[in-house]
């Protein structure tokens, strides 16, 4: 593609860029960011390029709009009710605050899923989109979590004793 019809090209399928990228970003500055960041990526591939390239320019937009996403998308859990009533009712010698202050030393992400699942009953799935993850991923972090905190716990009973 010459560079005159990339031109032309470009003219035509930007505004359904910008719409593509405002309708999944929510935000007409990061829309234009993300339309000019896929003619960005076009322009450098303009030799390999065939006319019509809407298609593709659509693609890169959506991918990058994701990339975007997830990026930008950390996951804040507040206390459920039902957290802060348990976290009310147990005492420092209950088994179940030794597990939560055990939980309170995991990595972030290990603290999210293993709360999430646990205390408030959540699928892998309703996880896996809450954190814009895969469900693999949600169960291989679930499955470290358990294991660190079954570590941690065991540990410090010996350390009691």
């Amino acid at each position: 593609m010459t560079t005159e019809e990339f031109e032309n090209e470009a003219e035509l399928v930007r505004p359904i860029l910008v719409a593509t990228a405002a309708h999944m970003l929510g935000s007409d500055s990061e829309a234009e960011d993300a339309a000019q960041e896929t003619l960005a990526k076009l322009w450098g591939m303009r030799g390999e390029l065939r006319s019509p390239m809407a298609a593709l320019a659509r693609a890169v937009v959506r991918n990058l709009c994701v990339d975007t996403i997830r990026r930008r998308h950390a996951v804040i859990v507040p206390l459920s009710d039902k957290q802060r009533n348990m976290a009310e009712t147990v005492t420092d010698n209950d088994p179940f605050s030794h597990v939560m202050k055990v939980i309170d030393l995991l990595p972030e992400a290990q603290q999210i899923v293993i709360r999430l699942r646990h205390i408030d009953g959540m699928s892998t799935a309703d996880i896996a989109q809450l954190t814009g993850t895969s469900e693999a991923a949600v169960r291989k972090t679930l499955s470290r979590a358990r294991m660190a905190v079954r570590k941690h716990y065991l540990e410090d009973i010996r350390n009691e004793q």
